[in-house]
């Protein structure tokens, strides 16, 4: 994993994860949560975006994350967080495709165009952890995963997470300097 995605992390004031399928694949809940808190830690405002049909059936991510011990109130639908994210440092993406793709609002001819997705592309930058470029349950491209302001991290999303927290509490103890957002 890139160190500068920690150094981006560490830079950030505010951050807007978007649980989806993988991260139940994957079991990341965790580490996803263990993440949040050294981002915390480190002055950053952290929040969970939930797209209604997130995962294999409606309520999915909460489930997961309420397993977690994250606390309620920092879950936010779409319809509460949507706007938010273009004043967002970062959008971190666990295994989510459909539900973020800029597609469904740019694209006419897509399947999945009128469909209410995240709007992760509007955030400064995006950091999607997904096993590979493989479309989602539709079966399209996501163009979020080509734009310049996003960093895929490719792999388990469980252990690129676990190492990125190391990283993060890392740079953190460390004694960097922050990075203007």
């Amino acid at each position: 994993m890139p160190s500068s995605t920690a150094a981006i992390l560490e830079a950030a004031r505010s951050v807007i994860i978007v649980p989806g399928y993988g991260m139940a694949v994957s079991q990341a809940q965790h580490a996803v949560r263990d993440l949040a808190a050294a981002l915390t830690a480190n002055g950053a405002t952290v929040r969970y975006a939930i797209h209604p049909v997130a995962g294999r059936m409606p309520g999915h991510m909460n489930v997961l994350l309420a397993e977690a011990n994250v606390p309620y109130e920092q879950l936010f639908d779409l319809d509460a967080i949507n706007d938010d994210f273009a004043s967002t440092d970062v959008a971190i993406v666990v295994g989510a495709n459909d539900v973020v793709n800029p597609a469904a609002r740019t694209q006419k001819t897509s399947p999945i165009y009128g469909m209410p997705v995240l709007a992760v592309d509007k955030a400064r930058t995006a950091i999607c952890f997904k096993r590979s470029f493989k479309p989602g349950f539709a079966g399209i491209e996501n163009e979020l995963f080509t734009k310049p302001s996003t960093m895929m991290v490719l792999g388990d999303a469980k252990d690129s997470i676990a190492a990125l927290v190391r990283e993060v509490k890392g740079a953190a103890g460390g004694g960097h300097e922050r990075m203007a957002a």
